[in-house]
């Protein structure tokens, strides 16, 4: 089968990345340093993951921070160290996760309200959720839950292993089965979508609930990575979500979507990062580093693109005619 364009170029601009750390910062890929910064490339591929399946009907999910921080504080605050209590955490985590979806995709799908302004105020409420719950302090994560989400399986970090799983699953209900196929029709065209049918309302809106649910992962995991995680553990993790899904050649106007590639692009941005660390980039400048790779992502497909509809049209350009 034919490999999909986007998953070519982010291969491709990933082993290059790593033949570029291998060359000019040997210690970035080193095993090491891999086992050290693959448990967060693993989140931001959760977060990535969560936010393909908004843009994908052309919305943003502004409410990925508090989202995080909310899952990250109920699964350290509510147990309070004690291991019997962390499975209760976890439901009250996701249950707060899917109340946070349906508001959103309330908002949006059947108030008609704008994504960003929706996920906004959502991303507000979830806040005044973290600072009630928390007062805005740190706690101590259970030993079980440390040892769940930061142990490793056969040298192999465990976040890693959910990342896949995820991706297993998101691939696999997006592309192989009904309902996937209609999610990706109704985001590619919500008006074809509705001539044919089917519900847009409802799709629109799991799609926020789903994604909840992606965020809650990985909040629960980076409570279990971090010891001492703090109550902003998502702020930081909101223009990487974006990036990866762009990275991944997905586009920001709804469609067709590329789980396997944001995952990979994921771990390409989260290379970056430590490729830059390694050679002398302060940690200050991590967020142009990633808003850089955003705008790559955009410029690089926004020209295939244009290529692509030159051959068709057969349209061209004055240096051509010449």
């Amino acid at each position: 089968m034919p490999l999909a364009r986007s998953f070519v170029t982010v291969v491709f601009s990933t082993l290059l990345l790593l033949i570029l750390c291998r060359i000019l910062a040997p210690s970035s890929v080193s095993w090491g340093a891999l086992s050290g910064s693959l448990p967060f490339a693993a989140i931001i591929a959760i977060v990535g993951l969560g936010q393909l399946l908004v843009v994908q009907h052309g919305g943003f999910d502004l409410s990925l921070p508090g989202s995080v921080s909310l899952a990250v504080v109920v699964s350290t605050h509510y147990p309070q160290q004690n291991d019997g209590l962390l499975y209760q955490a976890v439901l009250l985590a996701l249950a707060f996760a899917v109340a946070a979806g349906f508001l959103n995709g309330i908002l949006v799908s059947f108030f008609r309200l704008n994504a960003i302004i929706a996920t906004i105020g959502v991303n507000a409420l979830l806040y005044g959720a973290v600072f009630a719950t928390s007062g805005g302090v740190p706690s101590i994560t259970t030993n079980l839950l440390a040892e769940i989400a930061g142990g490793e399986t056969l040298s192999v970090p465990n976040s890693v292993l959910f990342a896949v799983a995820a991706t297993a699953v998101v691939s696999f209900v997006l592309k192989k089965t009904v309902a996937g196929r209609r999610f990706e029709a109704i985001g590619a065209s919500p008006p074809a979508g509705r001539a044919a049918g089917l519900n847009v309302r409802v799709h629109q809106m799991m799609a926020y609930v789903y994604a909840q649910l992606l965020y809650c992962m990985a909040g629960i995991l980076i409570a279990g990575i971090t010891r001492e995680p703090t109550a902003f553990q998502g702020d930081s993790l909101l223009l990487p979500s974006v990036a990866v899904v762009v990275l991944g050649g997905t586009s920001l106007l709804g469609g067709r979507g590329y789980p396997i590639s944001t995952v990979i692009a994921a771990f390409f941005l989260n290379q970056l990062s430590q490729f830059a660390l390694s050679v002398g980039v302060p940690y200050s400048a991590q967020t142009i580093i990633q808003a850089l790779a955003l705008g790559f992502g955009i410029g690089v497909y926004s020209l295939r693109w244009t290529v692509n509809s030159r051959k068709a049209t057969g349209t061209k350009t004055v240096e051509e005619r010449k």
